[in-house]
């Protein structure tokens, strides 16, 4: 039968050089046995080091590309990626009212792996008060957190209240990634929309080969909410094929090169899931 098939709708703009972006969410879509759309918001020169060059698409595009998604294809979660100014931030956040892709995750990507900034200033209260109320998950790593709730994170503690601010802002689950802290494991807090919460911890892994890691996250994720999981079997599972992408790492670039989106999730690689810390 048409549209038997799952499907997952991503949002987001490209990366010239393979590794974030949409490129990394089609191929962790596909990765996870989902059929991926796209909607392309923003045209980037880039490579493994750094962003040269963003081309905005106008948001009249933006909204037709959108359109001719939900006219055509079954889609049953969604994620957004880099939108870049306030005028995408508006033009997605209307789309999004507009039509049921189902569950929604959002990424607020800020900042590049190689520095270059990826959402301007006026963008973020946009982000704040026009996309996380509709968020059925938002995924930030500690320094977009930090900018989202004007607090400084440094403790376990710290995680905790900034994830239950994120929560009041409007998005009804919070996955605060611990890959930026100092410590020899990495830490990311989850707190469902319930209010339970876990910790999942993780071995980190000394490599400079992470670029497009929190595209490849909630990429997993949406793609295993597509598939009918519940939400914290999909952050479980999304978690180990990011640690997997990492590991089992690939020689491309000379900068912050990408993840093998083809790595296979091992018992080495599972997170361990804690209830408290």
């Amino acid at each position: 039968m048409i549209n038997d098939t799952p499907q997952a709708l991503t949002i987001a703009g490209t990366d010239s050089s393979g590794g974030a972006g949409i490129s990394a969410d089609l191929k962790t879509f596909m990765a996870q046995g989902v059929y991926g759309g796209n909607v392309i918001v923003s045209v980037t020169a880039q490579n493994t080091r750094g962003v040269q060059q963003v081309q905005m698409i106008p948001p009249a595009i933006i909204t037709q590309q959108i359109q001719s998604i939900a006219d055509d294809l079954s889609i049953s979660a969604v994620k957004t990626g880099m939108l870049g100014d306030a005028q995408t931030v508006n033009t997605v956040a209307k789309a999004l009212q507009t039509y049921d892709f189902g569950s929604y995750i959002l990424d607020p990507v800020m900042v590049a792996k190689g520095g270059a900034k990826l959402l301007r200033d006026e963008a973020i209260l946009a982000l704040k008060t026009q996309l996380l109320p509709l968020a059925t998950m938002v995924t930030p790593n500690m320094p977009e957190a930090e900018v989202l709730t004007e607090m400084t994170i440094q403790t376990h503690e710290d995680v905790k209240i900034a994830a239950y601010k994120l929560q009041l802002l409007g998005a009804k689950n919070v996955l605060l990634k611990g890959g930026h802290g100092s410590e020899i494991a990495v830490y990311d807090f989850a707190l469902l929309a319930d209010g339970s919460h876990f910790w999942l911890k993780s071995q980190r892994v000394d490599t400079e080969r992470t670029h497009g890691t929190g595209d490849t996250l909630s990429a997993a994720i949406t793609a295993q909410l597509t598939l009918g999981l519940d939400m914290k079997t999909a952050i479980i599972k999304g978690k180990a094929y990011v640690d997997a992408t990492i590991r089992d790492g690939i020689q491309v670039g000379h900068g912050h090169g990408p993840l093998n989106h083809l790595a296979v999730i091992t018992k080495e690689n599972q997170p361990e899931v804690i209830n408290d810390i």
